[in-house]
């Protein structure tokens, strides 16, 4: 849908442009200083570059495939669940990939505006008490659940080749 695109694509680079964080305290006040403000936090960081680049993947699909699906009598469904959606399965896993970070980005900002507990909690916790320990152990953690989730993402991608 072009014109949808044209319409909506300066919206969505405006909205992309915003600093996330800043909206912190907004989110707060909206939602209340609890889990659901940290998991609203990392979605508001995620979707749109996830948008962005599955979009794109999709606008990529190779044109005379598609007609030639319609050809054979595809239904839309089908061009879309059969033919876009696997072409575009290299942007969708590199866009998960980048979803780890970002993600981890939105829950650590977030617990470090509104909670008592958490990763996020422990590293500022850490800074504020000058205890190297605390913060080093919460770094290590979210390595290890970079990693985890790295691997989680290789193991979904080498199921779908097959």
């Amino acid at each position: 849908m072009p014109t949808l695109k044209a319409i909506l694509d300066p919206f969505i680079t405006m909205i992309n442009s915003l600093p996330k964080v800043a909206l912190g305290p907004l989110i707060i006040i909206w939602m209340g200083a609890n889990m659901k403000s940290i998991i609203f936090m990392a979605l508001l960081i995620n979707l749109i570059v996830t948008f962005i680049t599955i979009l794109n993947g999709f606008q990529n699909t190779d044109q005379d495939k598609i007609k030639l699906f319609k050809v054979f009598g595809a239904s839309k469904f089908d061009i879309i669940t059969k033919l876009i959606i696997p072409s575009s399965r290299l942007e969708i896993i590199s866009s998960l990939k980048l979803n780890i970070s970002m993600s981890l980005i939105g829950v650590i900002m977030g617990e470090f505006l509104s909670c008592k507990q958490g990763i996020g909690y422990l590293i500022l916790y850490g800074t504020q008490v000058f205890n190297l320990s605390l913060v080093m152990c919460g770094i290590f953690i979210l390595l290890l659940l970079s990693f985890i989730f790295f691997y989680l993402i290789n193991l979904l991608d080498k199921k779908l080749v097959r």
